[in-house]
């Protein structure tokens, strides 16, 4: 719809603060960069470059030259321009692709998966690059991505889809904090937040998350956690582990250890349920340990167990880690104790 192949069923198209919902694609300056590269491959690298100027630019052809090859600079593809294009790599091809979209000068670069078939080590280095393109150029970019890491680490802004229905907009740093509803919380986040059926009981002071009547944390009473059945949410980062658990503390089963290099992901084994939980690498913890579980209140979620929809986000963003004593935290040490924790 934005490049004007589809017309919308409702609502208007603005560009530049222009409405060009009923303008045609060649009407618009929409410039595409596709999933599977979609070059010519009877023309050469420097021929794929140049086409879109030569039929839609009344630039001559010492200009168009110019142009193209500025733009095979930016992508380090220079020494590719008369290379035919079977003889490229995927990361080749996908360089050439944005150079033919980015040569346009258009106002609005529009990116589906464009570097879902590159191997990682290329997808991270071609992320950056894109990044810094970008901002250099201050154009527009709408960019299609499954991958939530991309999309995190790239986007200003989100849009996030679920079956065709968009569930929620805003900043990664706000739609990461402040999730909508269970399935943007459980999309965003690597590893995913760990999701627990718990019952929420009003008590003196709070309301209490119990599972199998053992209790779990407590939180201010904001007046929407009724008694009722919920689920609790936290993010593996905010998991705390307690490497000596006083008798009365809630305890779990070291299941698996996975290294990560800076970090541990520990599998927990806690009632019906596998936990995780991000600890630093000089931790050491072997399967089928005992280890306490700490749910601090300032992280934990509550979502509606049937709708999926948000009850109760934590009142600081994550990050802002305030462990209680003897926690193994995701800050690489074990914090002192806070006072009133």
């Amino acid at each position: 719809m934005i490049a004007g192949l589809e017309q919308p069923t409702e609502g208007s198209i603005y560009i530049g603060g222009e409405d060009v919902t009923h303008q045609s694609p060649s009407e618009r300056s929409i410039a595409m960069v596709f999933q599977n590269y979609a070059l010519y491959r009877t023309m050469n690298v420097r021929e794929n470059i140049g086409y879109g100027l030569k039929h839609s630019s009344s630039l001559s052809a010492d200009e168009r030259t110019t142009k193209v090859r500025e733009i095979a600079e930016m992508f380090d593809i220079d020494g590719l321009l008369d290379r035919e294009v079977s003889e490229l790599s995927g990361g080749q091809k996908q360089r050439v692709a944005l150079g033919r979209a980015l040569v346009r000068d258009p106002d609005v670069f529009l990116l589906d998966e464009p570097l879902s078939s590159l191997d990682a080590k290329l997808r991270s280095r071609m992320r950056t690059e894109l990044q810094h393109i970008q901002q250099e150029l201050g154009v527009t970019t709408v960019y299609v991505t499954h991958d939530q890491k991309e999309a995190m680490t790239m986007g200003d802004e989100l849009a996030i889809l679920n079956d065709g229905e968009l569930q929620q907009t805003g900043t990664p740093e706000a739609t990461y904090a402040r999730p909508t509803n269970r399935f943007v919380a459980s999309f965003l986040g690597s590893p995913s937040m760990n999701l627990l059926n718990v019952n929420t009981e009003h008590r003196t002071g709070g309301v209490t998350c119990l599972l199998n009547e053992q209790e779990l944390v407590s939180l201010s009473d904001d007046g929407q956690a009724t008694d009722r059945s919920v689920q609790l949410g936290i993010r593996p980062e905010d998991l705390e582990l307690l490497a000596e658990p006083p008798n009365d503390a809630v305890t779990g089963t070291v299941r698996h250890v996975e290294y990560q290099g800076n970090d541990n992901f520990v599998q927990i084994e806690f009632v019906n349920s596998t936990l995780t939980c991000i600890v630093p690498t000089v931790v050491q913890l072997s399967p089928g340990e005992t280890v306490g579980l700490n749910f601090p209140s300032d992280h934990v979620h509550l979502f509606d167990m049937e709708t999926g929809d948000t009850i109760r986000t934590p009142p600081v963003d994550p990050g802002e880690y305030r462990n209680q004593s003897g926690a193994l935290s995701a800050d690489h040490g074990e914090s002192e104790p806070q006072s009133g924790e």
